[in-house]
């Protein structure tokens, strides 16, 4: 993140522009050195981008003009382009956004009575390629940048703000699996949470995992208090490796001793997320199994009704099926809540974020159907 020799103006590149939400907060006083610049400048411009909400560097007024110039001519302030909005039936909003070498990611905006929540992505495709799950069929791209984890709030933000409201947390659970990303999800974190930059309540943020031990304990490292959610999807280690063929062969006791050391050393409780494949994990047996493992647990568990993708071939259980596997394990401790779908109607929901641009009967099923009839 060097600056170009200050002696003249950058010159003309057909390389992307660099994007100053790629940067660290304390990398803005560095633009302090272009020459007309003033020290304090950097603060402005940081300012501007994480407490303004602006994205040309033309609206940040208290600048000098020249140095506007000069900084549109190095420095672009957002990378992400919006390529498509599809609204659900109800009320879930899903952004596909283009990326500077023309690849693609999605967020979901999911409101919710009094909540606001955003599903942010980490990387550019998953190599987890959880079985049932649309976000890991072509494997990982690649990495997000920071910025291009922040642009997904800083839109989402301003897209509320239009609405006369806002965002209230924040969800790592889009596309790619965020521990595999640590070193630019750190960067992104702290630029959103830090008061110097979108000053987002660290306790408003949840990331989800498929358990990384190491990286857990990087992440509690970080001292801020973080919501954690830890992937199951089975009860054993047998099935976890069938269901989950990118996991690395970690020991779910070593990923269970992880969530107790997260808890322990900042005390926010860890939830478990198990999504249910008929016939599969949703069992009764399962139930009794995955009930001795999580048992004196301090956590809760979100049971998470699989949401088709055709590649697959898993299938929904029913409800019925569903709420039995709840009340084995609540009659057992545990904590159970069953997480509601939202946007399957667009494959917003979870397990079904593709990042393509949707065709044919795809469009068509973007539209509220005549009928009214929702999920």
């Amino acid at each position: 993140m060097t600056l170009e020799n200050d002696s003249q103006s950058t010159p003309p590149s057909t390389a992307p522009k660099p994007a100053l939400t790629d940067w660290p907060l304390t990398e803005f006083a560095s633009l302090g050195q272009i020459p007309g610049a003033r020290s304090f400048h950097g603060t402005n411009v940081r300012r501007w981008i994480y407490q303004r909400g602006v994205d040309q560097f033309a609206a940040m007024t208290d600048l000098p003009a020249a140095l506007r110039s000069e900084l549109e001519a190095r420095y672009i302030v957002r990378s992400l382009k919006l390529a498509l909005e599809s609204q659900s039936t109800d009320g879930t909003t899903k952004l596909l956004f283009e990326l500077q070498d023309g690849k693609t990611i999605e967020s979901v905006l999911i409101p919710d009575r009094d909540r606001n929540t955003l599903c942010v992505s980490t990387q550019v495709g998953c190599g987890v390629r959880c079985a049932f799950c649309a976000s890991g069929l072509n494997g990982v791209v690649r990495n997000l940048s920071p910025g291009e984890i922040v642009d997904q709030f800083l839109f989402a933000r301003d897209l509320l703000g239009k609405r006369d409201q806002r965002l209230t947390n924040i969800v790592l659970m889009g596309g790619g699996e965020p521990l595999n990303n640590f070193e630019n999800v750190k960067i992104a974190l702290d630029n959103l949470n830090a008061k110097e930059g979108a000053e987002f309540g660290a306790r408003r943020i949840t990331l989800s995992t498929i358990g990384i031990p190491a990286k857990i304990d990087r992440l509690e490292e970080l001292g801020k208090q973080i919501e954690l959610a830890i992937s199951l999807h089975a009860p054993n280690e047998k099935l976890r490796g069938e269901l989950i063929p990118g996991l690395d062969r970690v020991p779910l006791r070593d990923v269970l001793d992880a969530a107790h050391r997260y808890f322990d050393r900042t005390g926010r409780e860890v939830t478990f997320e198990y999504v249910l494949l008929a016939e599969v994990n949703d069992t009764e047996a399962c139930a009794r199994e995955l009930a001795g493992l999580l048992r004196g647990m301090r956590a809760s568990l979100n049971l998470i009704p699989l949401n088709p993708v055709v590649e697959t071939g898993f299938r929904r259980p029913s409800d019925e099926r569903v709420e039995s596997f709840a009340r084995i394990l609540r009659e057992r401790g545990i904590n159970v809540t069953v997480r509601r779908s939202r946007g399957r109607d667009i494959d917003a929901a979870c397990g079904q974020l593709r990042r393509r641009f949707p065709t044919g009967d795809a469009i068509r099923q973007q539209r509220p159907p005549r009928d009214g009839n929702r999920d």
